[in-house]
């Protein structure tokens, strides 16, 4: 990739001209070459030849090269601390007599609803962005054949979530993905009494879009809906009497407010644990110390948290990455938003989950690891010494024990370390002596440092890892 981006020749896609990407206000006139050199690869450093010129590459590293000849930065030599997170349960939530439960009502009248029409109104033009939320209500008049067959409701949306609701029980759900088609297709089978029947459809997003061209002409919301019944002919729903219902009513009523949270009837839990479209509510207390306060919702599914009236955002530990484990579990409250007690907790769970195995946590960095060969760039603020080794804790700790230290050519990483075939002997003691008891320190990469060069005509390199207390 060459800075500048300009699509020369005939290499421009349909109606791009010549200038930079999407009009970007770069002017490439001018301008020195400039080249990026990418290995992706995590274990090997190949040679690549660019421009008659040889160049080593580090394992996943991004080298760029100045008047495409020299490199004047690589990310293989950023001085960079690494840490890790550890969350620690100091509070179970698994009394069931603390929790309470509203179940949301499930609209099926659609004389009260606030918006009518014969179509399918699109999703966002009717919520504004004010809520993930719309509610579409339908009545159906279902005749039983003597045949028995089945019936299929099937509903397609260009949400990112849709659920599906016959005379108030629930019949199913389905999502998209981030990569997935933009389009959704809920089909299920359903049970109708009959005459009058109410389907009520419940379109969710998740966000807005992200990135793409004409993103104000994207369209969400239920496109299609339509009932099979067995070999008779399709009935189409999308020109019935449609009733919307913008937002959830425990939403409208702000229940996950102290002030309002009385304002609807609360019942004890019991068995309204794994239930879809319910609300609960309890109190918990606020962990002693300044360290990152998180709740584990692994228990739940998908819905969105409030505490003391503040939303901490949407969870939807449910929908799995490909490791099979949600990409988030812990969800982080900011310390402004808790009391010391009596701290209301409200969730909305649309899927269904079990509260009572919510945990509070603290989290903490309780390692923190430095690499740095002794050819990489100085700190800005060191311009002209050695590099170096820096390692800080953070606020209320300090560095309690150093785990791992080699000044040679350590094996490894931050993760996975050990000692390779040069070693400095006092590597262990010279970082002792820097760095226990304090927050923070730093180690120069120099051979002086360590009582001399270990292996003269090798490269080498300081790897420390530390614990934080």
């Amino acid at each position: 990739m060459y800075h500048g981006g300009t699509n020369f020749g005939r290499f421009a896609s349909s109606y791009v001209t010549t200038s930079y990407y999407d009009g970007a206000p770069l002017d490439e006139y001018e301008l020195k070459c400039v080249a990026f050199l990418v290995n992706f690869d995590k274990h090997q450093s190949p040679t690549v030849v660019f421009r008659n010129i040889p160049f080593q590459l580090a394992p996943k590293s991004i080298s760029i090269l100045s008047e495409c000849r020299t490199v004047v930065f690589e990310t293989a030599k950023v001085n960079a601390q690494y840490g890790s997170r550890t969350a620690k349960v100091v509070e179970s939530l698994n009394d069931i007599h603390t929790w309470k439960a509203f179940k949301e009502p499930i609209p099926e009248d659609i004389s009260k609803a606030v918006y009518t029409g014969n179509q399918l109104f699109e999703h966002l033009s009717m919520t504004k962005d004010e809520t993930d939320y719309l509610w579409y209500i339908v009545s159906y008049e279902y005749r039983p054949s003597d045949d028995g067959q089945l019936v299929l409701l099937n509903a397609e949306s260009r949400a990112h979530v849709l659920h599906a609701f016959v005379n108030t029980e629930y019949v199913g759900c389905v999502h998209g993905s981030h990569d997935g088609p933009g389009n959704i297709i809920l089909n299920t089978n359903i049970s109708l009494k009959e005459g009058q029947n109410t389907i009520s459809l419940l379109s969710v997003m998740v966000g807005s879009p992200d990135s793409g061209a004409h993103m104000e002409r994207r369209s969400f919301g239920i496109r299609k809906v339509s009932i099979q019944q067995g070999q008779q002919p399709l009935h189409l729903l999308n020109n019935e009497l449609w009733g919307y219902q913008v937002g959830l009513y425990g939403e409208g009523k702000r229940i996950y407010t102290q002030e309002e949270s009385s304002s609807v009837e609360w019942t004890e839990i019991n068995s309204l644990t794994y239930h879809p479209l319910t609300w609960y509510k309890t109190t918990f207390a606020a962990p002693v110390g300044n360290d990152a306060v998180a709740l584990n919702l692994t228990s739940m599914g998908k819905g969105e948290v409030w505490v003391n009236g503040e939303s901490i955002g949407r969870y939807w530990v449910s929908f799995k990455a490909p490791s099979g484990q949600p990409s988030q579990s812990l969800y982080h409250i900011p310390q402004h938003f808790l009391k010391p007690t009596d701290n209301l907790l409200v969730l909305v769970e649309e899927i269904g989950g079990n509260p009572l195995e919510i945990t509070v946590n603290t989290v903490s960095i309780t390692t923190v690891c430095g690499s740095v060969n002794e050819l990489s760039s100085p700190a800005l603020h060191t311009q002209g010494k050695d590099p170096e080794v820096r390692l800080r804790c953070q606020r209320g700790k300090h560095i309690s024990a150093i785990e791992f230290a080699s000044y040679g050519n350590p094996a490894g990483d931050c993760t996975t370390f050990s000692t390779g075939s040069c070693h400095a002997a006092l590597s262990e003691s010279v970082v002792k002596q820097a760095c226990i008891g304090k927050r923070g320190c730093s180690i120069p990469v120099s051979p002086a440092r360590f009582g001399g060069d270990p292996c003269p005509g090798i490269q080498k390199s300081l790897l420390v890892v530390a614990n934080c207390r």
